[in-house]
């Protein structure tokens, strides 16, 4: 019946949905703000954030080198971020570890486990250089072993400052073992469309998660400019 159900609405349970190449378009002002849902039954959530005064550099340092408490978390959203921890974090460097965060998407407060990972698993390259800061992660729920979605975020210099292009994919479903999708029973309903639209509804609400990208972004572009110079000061 599950699987009789999927084919009746026409949803393709598998189908590849990653598209992270669009961030990486060169004109500015032109990445679109939406919210989709795909032929897949995952959703797409795409923010632009313009920030002007900062550089790509300086959201490179906010996630390898200066995130490290609650405090600090909650300067990037003061309503909305509660609580900050790190899991396996190297001074400099965000691939391979795990940030672990409390905050609320909407009016829920969603405990998760952001997993970053190598960009290039989205992208098949390494997109980063002097100009253009990307990270990308697996996102899962905090105290179950499962990850749900999977995000990115582009930044790329521009004459005023810089752009982020974000980019959010709801219901990937994987079990979090070892960062691979599992290929168990358990794995292939997980990634069935219907569970995925059940996963999404009882996490997160695309729209919240838009809004609040929007706001948390928003508030590192101010933030951003005279933190970074006041920290950085006395090197070089």
């Amino acid at each position: 019946m599950f699987l009789n159900s999927v084919s009746i609405f026409g949803l393709q349970p598998f189908k590849t949905s990653i598209d992270a190449e669009t961030a990486l378009i060169k004109e500015t002002e032109s990445y679109e703000t939406e919210v989709r849902r795909l032929p897949d039954a995952s959703y797409l959530v795409a923010v632009r954030t313009p920030m002007p005064g900062v550089k790509a550099e300086m959201v490179r340092w906010w996630f390898a080198d200066f995130l490290n408490t609650t405090e600090h978390y909650s300067w990037w959203h003061p309503e909305d971020h509660v609580w900050m921890d790190w899991e396996n974090k190297k001074p400099g460097e965000v691939i391979g570890s795990s940030h672990l965060v409390h905050e609320y998407i909407g009016s829920e407060l969603s405990k998760l486990r952001i997993q970053f990972i190598n960009s290039s698993e989205f992208f098949g390259f390494d997109p980063n250089n002097e100009d253009t800061f990307v990270i990308c992660a697996r996102v899962g729920l905090l105290e179950e072993e499962i990850n749900t979605a999977k995000m990115c975020h582009v930044v790329r210099n521009t004459q005023t400052g810089a752009e982020m292009r974000s980019r959010f994919w709801l219901g990937h479903v994987a079990k979090r073992d070892g960062n691979k999708t599992i290929r168990s029973f358990e794995g292939f309903v997980g990634n069935m469309a219907l569970v995925r639209l059940f996963l999404i509804e009882q996490q997160v609400n695309p729209e919240d998660l838009k809004r609040h990208a929007i706001e948390e972004m928003t508030y590192l572009a101010e933030l951003l400019p005279s933190l970074y110079e006041s920290e950085n000061e006395y090197i070089n």
